[in-house]
């Protein structure tokens, strides 16, 4: 019998526990990250399959997205123009946070603190535009009980599904600006560990994905 199984105790399930982090080379860290994201899918799913669900089950007439998601410009009315900029954003995002993740690794901390912090901007830049769609939809009497395009539940689900995904951007956006901040001022660099930067790549990564599929079933069905 090994000398960890045989330490009694609280210290010998310390002791069992740090040898499967040795085992397994996973960081606390991202494995605490990755079942977060995990729990989250869980959460982003259902209000999905709920939305599909309440959408395929409505009585009354589904609003066309091409109509209610477009912008006139110039004169000319433009379908889904907002959405495809949104879009094209959180994509742009995710590479930029690919490669603070990369120069995170090469400790060139100010390469990746600037793209962590580009990041974020894009990040804020995402929830501003989608503030300005709330706003126009809400002045054109879209509420999360009644919908003058159509059927009403389409408010109800719009709202609490792209505000939880848009709350997440938010919060990455924070997230990313505290740990840039940090990865400026070296604090990383001084403990050798930019395990953080990956962590938080991952969380953005996981949002980006997310809106993949938000844009697939409200904007494109």
């Amino acid at each position: 019998m090994s000398k960890q199984m045989e330490t009694p105790g609280w210290q010998g399930m310390v002791a069992d526990w740090s040898g499967d982090r040795a085992a397994f080379r996973v960081p606390w860290g991202k494995a605490m990250m990755w079942i977060f994201l995990l729990s989250d899918t869980f959460i982003f799913g259902s209000f999905l399959t709920g939305y599909m669900s309440v959408r395929i089950a409505a009585t009354a007439a589904w609003p066309n997205p091409s109509e209610v998601f477009s912008l006139t410009i110039g004169g000319a009315k433009l379908p889904l123009i907002l959405i495809a900029i949104m879009t094209f954003i959180l994509i742009t995002s995710s590479g930029t946070m690919a490669m603070a993740v990369n120069y995170g690794y090469r400790r060139e901390r100010a390469r990746c603190a600037a793209l962590m912090l580009l990041t974020a901007a894009l990040g804020a830049t995402f929830v501003g535009m989608q503030a300005f769609e709330w706003s126009k939809l809400i002045a054109e009497g879209v509420r999360p009980w009644i919908n003058p395009d159509g059927a009403a539940q389409f408010g109800a689900c719009f709202f609490m599904i792209t505000g939880f995904h848009g709350l997440h951007v938010t919060a990455g956006a924070i997230y990313l600006g505290v740990v840039a901040r940090r990865v400026q001022r070296g604090h990383y660099e001084r403990g050798g560990n930019y395990d953080i930067v990956e962590i938080a790549g991952l969380y953005w990564h996981f949002v980006d994905l997310v809106w993949v599929f938000i844009f697939a079933l409200f904007y494109l069905w």
